[in-house]
C-alpha cells in the first residue's frame, strides 16, 4: 500500500487538471495511482506535468524514442512502477509491438537494432549512472545521430525527469495498477514472493 494517499478528486473542476487526465487515459486507458500520489501536492502536479509535456513533445526526440529513454532510465533505476508505465505508453498509447516491448524490458539495450535509437539510450544511461563520466566523443555521437543543442539538452533533462518519477514511485511505494507482465520481464517479479497474484487488463488492446 501506497505511504501517503492516492487523492481522488470528487470535483475535476480545475481545466488543466482534467487535461492531464485526459490525456493520460488516452495514453495508457486509466487514471494511473501514481497521478493519484501526485495529487497530494496539486499545484506542483499541474506544474510538474506541463515541464513534462514540454520535454515529450517540443524537442528532437521523437515521442516513442522518449519512451524508450523512460523503460531504459526507470529499468535501470529498479522502478518497477515507472518501467510498466512507460511500456505501456510504448505498447497501448503508441501503438508499439507488444513483441518489441517486452524484448525491450527483458532485455533493455540489447534488445534495441535502430543505430539513432540505440546511441541515445547509451547515452541516457551513461547520464544516469555516471554524468561526470560523459565524453566529448559520446557528445559527437549524439550529434552524429541528429541531435542538435536543444536535443542533447532535452534528452539530459528526460533523464533527470524519469528518475525523479522513479524516486516517488519508490519511495512511497505507489500501488502498482499495470499488467503483471512488465515487472515480471522487467526485475522477474514472481507472485509467490509475497506480492498480489493475477494479472490485470489495463494497457491492453482489444481486438
Amino acid at each position: 500500500m501506497a505511504r501517503i494517499p492516492l487523492v481522488k478528486p470528487a470535483n475535476l473542476s480545475d481545466p488543466a487538471i482534467v487535461e492531464i487526465f485526459d490525456w493520460v487515459t488516452q495514453m495508457e486507458g486509466t487514471v494511473p495511482n501514481h497521478f493519484l500520489v501526485e495529487m497530494n501536492f496539486p499545484e506542483l502536479f499541474k506544474a510538474k506535468l506541463a515541464t513534462t509535456q514540454v520535454l515529450w513533445q517540443m524537442g528532437e526526440l521523437t515521442l516513442p524514442e522518449v519512451q524508450h529513454v523512460g523503460i531504459l532510465v526507470s529499468r535501470a533505476n529498479g522502478c518497477p512502477y515507472c518501467t510498466a508505465a512507460f511500456c505501456t505508453i510504448l505498447n497501448y498509447g503508441l501503438g508499439t509491438a507488444e513483441d518489441y516491448v517486452r524484448a525491450l524490458a527483458e532485455q533493455g539495450l540489447t534488445a534495441v537494432r535502430e543505430d539513432r535509437l540505440k546511441t541515445l539510450l547509451a547515452f541516457a544511461l551513461k547520464v544516469n549512472s555516471d554524468p561526470k563520466a560523459v565524453t566529448d566523443d559520446e557528445i559527437a555521437a549524439l550529434r552524429a545521430a541528429g541531435l542538435s543543442d536543444k536535443g542533447i539538452v532535452q534528452l539530459i533533462h528526460l533523464v533527470s525527469d524519469f528518475g525523479s518519477y522513479n524516486r516517488l514511485n519508490l519511495a512511497l511505494q505507489t500501488d502498482y495498477d499495470y499488467r503483471d507482465m512488465w515487472r515480471a520481464l522487467a526485475f522477474g517479479w514472481n507472485p509467490q514472493a509475497g506480492e498480489p497474484a493475477g494479472d490485470n487488463d489495463r494497457g491492453v488492446k482489444k481486438a
